[in-house]
């Protein structure tokens, strides 16, 4: 692994914006929380045809836990295997259960103006990188700290990780990936600010 990563190229996700690109089955993909305190949303979706996508809820299902943990696969809508967890420093402390901030969730939170928002960050980056959706699945969150609490709840508690923490992923299917460095400024998430993020592709 340390091979491919010495030869690998890092590509900034901008604090508050997305990215997509394409990744070939087999590659594999390194998303770094370069800050330490950066929330990314990730979707994925079959390259040939977007309406297939990884679920959080068919994932939930394939690995039977509510956090998926090293050596586990994500499945798409249609429980086929997407992307491999095959690295992961924060020892899968990501969320799988909230849905994407939009603008909704900040006209809640009190912002009578637009917002950057995650939705809107997914559909931008797809529509400009050539591809269509028709809808916005659930992300896969990485490094966000929203776990289930012993009362049954689940709040927006602060980063607790490290600067450069990074999970590693590999392709199971030819796909493109989308990587939200999310613009959430008025809860806890993000250390109150959001932040640059960064990935290095590796074949």
């Amino acid at each position: 692994m340390s091979n491919r990563n010495k030869s690998s190229v890092r590509t900034l996700i901008p604090a508050g914006y997305a990215r997509a690109t394409y990744l070939t089955k087999g590659s594999r993909i390194k998303v770094i929380n370069t800050p330490g305190t950066q929330v990314v949303d990730c979707w994925a979706f079959n390259a040939s045809n977007t309406s297939e996508f990884m679920s959080m809820e068919h994932c939930r299902v394939a690995f039977e836990r509510y956090r998926p943990v090293k050596g586990d696969t994500m499945v798409t809508n249609q429980r086929r295997r997407i992307l491999k967890i095959i690295e992961d420093t924060a020892n899968s402390a990501h969320d799988t259960l909230l849905a994407a901030c939009d603008r909704y969730r900040y006209e809640q939170l009190g912002c009578d103006t637009y917002h950057r928002n995650c939705t809107d960050n997914l559909w931008e980056a797809m529509i400009s990188s050539g591809y269509k959706i028709t809808e916005t699945p659930s992300p896969f969150n990485l490094w966000q700290n929203t776990p289930v609490e012993p009362d049954g709840t689940i709040k927006p508690n602060p980063p607790t990780y490290q600067k450069g923490d990074y999970i590693v992923m590999r392709a199971e299917m030819n796909l493109v990936i989308c990587l939200s460095a999310c613009p959430q400024d008025i809860t806890a998430i993000n250390g109150n600010k959001p932040r640059n993020a960064h990935y290095e592709i590796t074949h």
